[in-house]
């Protein structure tokens, strides 16, 4: 009889211990949580395409955002109807603004975040959130400031880019001081729309890791080193313009990985633009009679065009595209223009005019 009641009593000692600490985990966890709540700054995100999605999910999902109180809020542009920023904002119902917005427009929002916009901002807009604006950027500062930093690090060789976070200052581009930096290796066979995806993704986790620190990393922001800054400004058509006798056949392939989902390389064949969409770089050199850059043969065997380059380089081309026509493959190339009774050798001139945009 006296086991038994010694029994009940430590029992229900144990349960009532048992209920204080579970009592005391969950009071500790709502507090941690609502710690939590009070020090994420109120954001209006600033942002217009793809690369800027991953950013805006993170925050949305990450940063206990409530629509009902305003913590995040979106900006964009309304002229592109396939906008994925403008279509997520409407979809998760976060309150949306169309740029330009004005100072008052940002009242109650703590900071700024800019992905990929594509807009100077003003400085009447940086001053009017009480943390100023940050800026995610795909390179690492001060390298490669400017509209187009992916793809001019994979068109000059990069082995290693990456993101940079960065404070935002009037009157110009990627100028201001480090928030924090992470490296992203470059695969040397890399095309553009993996790396860009890559450092989207990279970019969005970056941050998450600064939001949730905003304080401190403004606190610690480093300077950037302006002289040695380099710059990958705003892509034209020029670009996609092939020299043969300018460039090896390296840099030209680097420079297709780096343009591939957005331009193709161009040249022209009798008065006639041409697209090269699809290029490889032989492993080893190949036979053929003339060394002459924009000299080419059609490669039975390889099913290839090849084109000799600058510094006694080859490149092959396996599709391309004729002005008005429809792509076509190398073999097709040669047996629709080359089997005529011409010569197989012939040449690439350079672009007079941009027939393709």
């Amino acid at each position: 009889m006296i086991k038994t009641v010694c029994s009940k009593s430590l029992a229900n000692t144990f349960y009532k211990y048992k209920r204080k600490v579970v009592q005391h985990v969950c009071h500790s966890v709502t507090r941690l949580h609502s710690s939590k709540q009070s020090q994420t700054p109120k954001i209006l995100f600033f942002g217009t395409d793809r690369f800027s999605l991953p950013s805006l999910e993170n925050l949305h999902k990450n940063c206990g955002c409530d629509i009902n109180m305003n913590t995040l809020g979106v900006v964009t542009s309304f002229k592109n109807p396939a906008n994925c920023v403008r279509s997520y904002a409407e979809r998760e119902h976060l309150p949306l603004q169309h740029w330009p917005i004005t100072s008052a427009d940002c009242a109650g929002y703590d900071l700024g975040v800019v992905v990929s916009f594509g807009h100077l901002i003003p400085a009447s807009i940086i001053n009017a959130f009480p943390l100023g604006m940050i800026n995610v950027h795909a390179s690492l500062l001060p390298r490669w400031r400017g509209a187009a930093p992916i793809i001019y690090a994979i068109m000059h060789g990069d082995a290693i880019t990456g993101v940079s976070i960065m404070k935002i200052e009037p009157h110009h581009f990627d100028v201001g001081a480090i928030l924090a930096q992470m490296e992203v290796p470059v695969r040397s066979d890399v095309y553009m729309p993996e790396l860009h995806a890559s450092l989207a993704q990279t970019g969005a986790n970056l941050l998450m890791e600064v939001v949730n620190d905003i304080h401190e990393k403004l606190q610690n922001a480093k300077p950037q080193d302006n002289y040695s800054a380099t710059y990958a400004p705003k892509i034209t058509s020029r670009i996609t313009e092939v020299v043969w006798s300018d460039s090896s056949a390296v840099e030209l392939y680097a420079r297709h990985r780096a343009l591939y989902g957005f331009k193709s390389l161009t040249t022209s064949f009798h008065e006639k633009q041409i697209q090269l969409l699809e290029l490889r770089v032989p492993e080893h050199p190949l036979t053929m009679a003339s060394q002459t850059p924009g000299h080419f043969s059609y490669q039975r065997a390889r099913k290839s065009l090849l084109i000799n380059c600058a510094l006694g380089t080859q490149l092959e081309v396996l599709q391309l595209r004729m002005q008005n026509k429809k792509p076509m493959s190398a073999q097709e190339f040669s047996n629709g223009f080359l089997n005529c009774g011409k010569t197989l050798m012939l040449h690439f001139t350079q672009n007079k005019q941009s027939a393709f945009c």
